[in-house]
């Protein structure tokens, strides 16, 4: 079952700026970074409040097209498995299988009718989310 909104995820170009006004400005807090293979940051999670974040992954040329750089969505769920047997129950193709996050949380991607892509994400307790 849906549970919540895990994160909103964004293409930034300047990580710095973008830290500047989530953080310094809006006063949320940086809860922890994710790293490429290569060592460079590759996605900085923002605590919005307890269980919820912002992704911000920085990509300094990312085009704003449209006015905006949206990512993707990712809705949390209680048991990713049942989750996805109901929604297929429901008549949505589900292909292939979750995947354990780096971050240490089960998880499942699919498009709307739009194309717009949904992380679909059980938070599990030893996760970064879950101890941040």
């Amino acid at each position: 079952m849906i549970t919540g909104i895990g994160h909103a995820a964004f293409a930034v170009r300047d990580i710095d700026a973008s830290l500047g006004f989530y953080c310094g400005r809006l006063g949320l807090k940086e809860a922890f970074r994710l790293y490429k293979p290569t060592g460079e940051t590759w996605i900085v999670y923002i605590k919005v409040g307890q269980g919820s974040f912002l992704e911000l992954f920085p990509v300094p040329d990312a085009r704003n097209q449209g006015g905006g750089s949206y990512q993707h969505l990712c809705l949390t769920v209680d048991d990713i498995h049942a989750t996805l047997k109901e929604i297929e129950g429901r008549g949505l193709p589900v292909q292939g299988e979750p995947t354990m996050g780096q971050d240490g949380n089960w998880q499942y991607w699919l498009t709307d009718p739009d194309g717009n892509r949904i992380e679909l994400m059980q938070i599990m307790p030893d996760s970064l989310q879950a101890k941040a």
